[in-house]
């Protein structure tokens, strides 16, 4: 198999995880463990993995100048995105949280064009006019009976956490063009284990982990090992190969693969509101990620 092939094979992966990531992370909150102690536990041991991976990577010293850019990456892209999509997905049903995140692509692009000064042509515009139509519905209207209980208030986490994760891929960039990810992802982690300890400690002391069930702690097992460090690794392995354009596409693949997950097993159920949200927000993406045309300028 060609190296390509491999990247996509990551690629497809890495949406397959977090596509099932929005149910199993739902079992195990808010029962057996709350939001923001999930949290700890899953910052908590990516931080010792991604330290253990480093001492075989490449030996490389960070400028001190770039470590405000890594905090800032490790409040962004560990903290608020992390701790709102937690708390959002204990609230709101696997399926909306899914959908919610397609919306990354376009925050990325709005916030490029204020922070980056980026042009945006009008058909970028209208995408982005009808992605938040759609998102808008999701969070005022797209109220679950199954797993959701106070829908409006989590999807509105959700979309926060989507905003704060488009603020890290911007500011993360520059780290990728100067650095190795090995070199500096371990800080990222550790600085963010050091923000989300604070909101979650009082939650990771509650966890009764004499009395967990056997799949719930294999459940979070997984969320600490695939869902977080996994992910990042084949992610590595799918950039090297592709373009980063190329690699975002795949996010689209999550709602999807949460949904055959969710509904498969009954934890979500389809409705109307949903549907036309998910359509909303698909044909806005589409049109904002479309290549320019050969007769713009």
């Amino acid at each position: 198999m060609s190296k390509r092939n491999w990247a996509l094979v990551a690629a497809t992966l890495v949406s397959i995880i977090y596509g099932v990531t929005f149910t199993i992370a739902k079992d195990v909150m808010p029962k057996y463990v709350d939001a923001f102690g999930f949290i700890v536990l899953r910052v908590g041991g990516s931080v010792v993995l991604f330290w253990l991976l480093s001492f075989f990577g490449p030996k490389e010293k960070i400028a001190k100048d770039d470590f405000p850019r890594i905090i800032a990456a490790a409040l962004f892209g560990v903290a608020v995105n992390m701790l709102t999509f937690f708390k959002g997905l204990s609230y709101t049903s696997p399926i909306m949280g899914a959908v919610l995140m397609v919306t990354t692509p376009m925050i990325v692009l709005i916030l490029s064009a204020f922070i980056m000064k980026e042009r945006m042509k009008n058909r970028k515009l209208v995408g982005i006019i009808l992605g938040l139509a759609g998102t808008t519905t999701l969070i005022l209207y797209g109220k679950s009976m199954v797993n959701a209980p106070n829908a409006s208030l989590g999807n509105l986490l959700v979309f926060i956490n989507a905003v704060s994760y488009g603020f890290y891929l911007i500011i993360v960039k520059k780290l990728m063009d100067k650095y190795n990810a090995f070199t500096f992802v371990k800080w990222i982690y550790t600085f963010g284990f050091l923000m989300v300890l604070p909101f979650g400690w009082s939650e990771f002391q509650a966890i009764d982990f004499g009395h967990l069930p056997a799949d719930i702690f294999w459940k979070i097992s997984f969320v600490v090992v695939f869902s977080t460090f996994l992910t990042y690794l084949l992610n590595l392995v799918s950039m090297r190969e592709l373009k980063p354009t190329t690699v975002a596409v795949f996010i689209y693949l999550q709602p999807l693969f949460a949904t055959i997950f969710a509904v498969s097993l009954g934890k979500d159920e389809l409705n109307w509101v949903k549907l036309l949200s998910a359509v909303l927000i698909f044909i806005g993406v589409y049109l904002v990620t479309q290549k320019k045309a050969p007769s713009e300028k």
